[in-house]
Order: C-alpha cells, then structure tokens, then sequence
C-alpha cells in the first residue's frame, strides 16, 4: 500500500493567477490597432486631442495642458497615442513621453513618464523617469517643460 500524497496546495501559493485586468487588456488592444495605422502628423495629433476630450476632471485638465506645454517645449515632438495615451514621439517615431490620466488603471494620480530609452535625462546612477501627477500649478508646469526640453537635447 502506497503511503498518500498530500495534494492540499499551501494557502500561501494557492492564489491563482488572475491575467490581464480589464483596464490592461483594453491598452494592450489600443495598441494594436495603434500599429495597423500609419498616421500623419495632424491624425495623429487628432488622435491625441480625441484621447485628451474623453478624459474626465483633472486628468483632462493636466492632459490638454501637458500637451500644450510639449508643443510649445519640444515643437518637433509628433503628438501620437501610445497604449490609449497622449504620447510625443522623437523623429524616428520612438516615444519620448506620455501623459497617463488616473483612470486609465485606477490609479491614485495621474503619471508623467519619459521613456528611458529616448529620452535624454540620464544623471548619474539613478534618476527619475515617471512623475506623479496631483495637479499643475506654475511651478509644475516649468519643471515639465525643463524636463521636456532636457529630454529632447
């Protein structure tokens, strides 16, 4: 007689993974079809301005404003949605930045992020590479447009 094996699983590791959550799975199919659209410049900046009105609150707030605050910073940067975002591409197309409003994960804020890989704001061993967003007063507003700038150098 073969002694039993104990097939109760820990509690510990019991927790099933779950997937892709609705808010991810949506981003994800924003982003294919995204690809499949080789847009122009004013299409895509269409694109962006039509992302931006269906924001609510603050994060349409801080979106138009970012937007703004790029186009006058960075003029070469190509407006252009990334994942469903308000995203600004370099000349090759490579996304520089991104405006993330809160509700697009359910997040706390909103979040202001450089692509590490294009944008230019390497300092030393470590620097910041997303910003939280509460809100845009002037002095934000500066410190976004340095940060742009820099990022475009």
């Amino acid at each position: 007689m073969s002694p039993k094996k104990d097939t109760k699983k820990s509690t510990a590791t019991s927790k099933a993974y779950k997937g892709l959550s609705a808010e991810e799975i949506a981003a994800m199919k924003e982003t294919l079809k995204e690809r499949k659209v080789a847009a122009s410049k004013e299409e895509s900046e269409q694109a962006v301005l039509e992302k931006i009105a269906e924001m609510k609150g603050s994060d349409h707030a801080m979106a138009k404003r970012i937007h703004q605050i790029v186009k006058t910073s960075a003029p070469a940067l190509m407006p252009k949605t990334w994942y469903g975002m308000p995203a600004y591409a370099n000349a090759d197309g490579k996304i520089v930045c991104f405006f993330q409003s809160a509700a697009k994960f359910n997040s706390k804020y909103a979040t202001l992020g450089f692509n590490h890989d294009n944008a230019n704001l390497d300092e030393g061993n470590m620097w910041p590479s997303a910003f939280s967003l509460k809100a845009l007063t002037p002095a934000e507003e500066a410190k976004i447009a340095a940060l742009v700038k820099k990022a475009v150098s």
